[in-house]
């Protein structure tokens, strides 16, 4: 599983919405919404690159992971961190002193009637 660090996912962000996109306007898009340098995009993009999670070819820059598989991958790691991976646990936790409105609540239940093992 490929860590993507926080800078690293907002940078992804930028990339998702904008794909394919040039590396000279990827870095003027960094610019104007993270603030970054030119030398800390071409940086980044490197870094990503090495990783698998975005191609960089003749100067145009793609994705190579879809948000989801970042999120998934994420939401898994957070939940093994925090809770050794019990589902139950987590979700009481993340729950504690929540109240959910009847939309929610029905979205939950619909996920978990998906991911019950039948």
């Amino acid at each position: 599983m490929m860590k993507i660090f926080e800078s690293e996912y907002r940078f992804m962000q930028i990339l998702w919405e904008y794909e394919p996109v040039n590396s000279t306007e990827l870095v003027k898009l960094c610019n104007q919404e993270l603030g970054w340098k030119k030398s800390t995009t071409y940086t980044v993009i490197k870094k990503l690159a090495q990783k698998h999670a975005l191609a960089n070819e003749n100067a145009t820059v793609t994705s190579l992971v879809t948000k989801e598989t970042v999120d998934r991958q994420a939401g898994e790691e957070l939940l093994e961190r925090t809770c050794n991976g019990n589902i139950p646990a987590f979700l009481a936790a993340f729950l504690k002193d929540r109240k959910l409105s009847k939309e929610d609540v029905d979205k939950i239940k619909q996920l978990i009637d998906e991911a019950e093992e039948g």
